[in-house]
């Protein structure tokens, strides 16, 4: 009987031996897809902390873009206003101003709002945007005036500054200086 059995598993070896490479590949694409699951539901899971920290970050850009305008209005308006007044009244009304334009201003940074565009800056293509050039007292390639400052939200850009570029001191016995304009629309 020990000859018959013998000669069973003699037989079913090869078939054994089939089966066992079968299943060791079949267990190393099982293994190889676990993994890839693992590696997709990781990249997923970092995409999203990505994306909710980006949306934290930048939740207010369109009602601090709303805003803007407002800003602007304040500053144009003590821009315009005297500055001496002789009227109490108005000078309490140029001083509530001033208090309201800061407190904007404190309530935009407070938020990672930050104006940008101050003169005598170096010209920053990713922050201004060139409306003229002109000689001036400051180097060439730096900001000789602001037309309207530009804000800047965590490290995107909000709003780019329109401002005017230094061409360097004008020359004393050349020609009469001249402003180059290039409006961008």
């Amino acid at each position: 009987m020990t000859d018959e059995s013998n000669a069973g598993q003699e037989t079913n070896r090869p078939e054994q031996d089939v089966d066992v490479a079968a299943l060791q590949a079949e267990l190393a694409k099982a293994r190889d897809d676990m993994l890839r699951a693992l590696a997709d539901a990781e990249n997923t899971r970092r995409r999203a902390e990505r994306q909710v920290t980006e949306a934290r970050a930048y939740a207010i850009d369109r009602f601090a873009g709303d805003l803007l305008p407002i800003a602007d209005t304040l500053s144009r308006a003590l821009q315009a206003a005297p500055s001496e007044a002789s009227d109490d009244a108005l000078r309490n009304l140029i001083t509530g101003v001033e208090l309201t334009e800061r407190a904007l201003i404190e309530a935009f940074a407070k938020h990672g709002l930050r104006r940008v565009g101050a003169r005598g800056e170096a010209f920053d293509p990713n922050l201004h945007q060139a409306v003229a050039q002109a000689p001036s007292d400051f180097p060439a390639g730096v900001i000789a005036e602001v037309m309207q400052a530009g804000y800047v939200l965590g490290d995107r850009t909000l709003r780019a500054a329109m401002v005017m570029i230094s061409a360097g001191p004008a020359s004393a016995g050349g020609p009469s200086a001249s402003v180059n304009v290039d409006i961008k629309v």
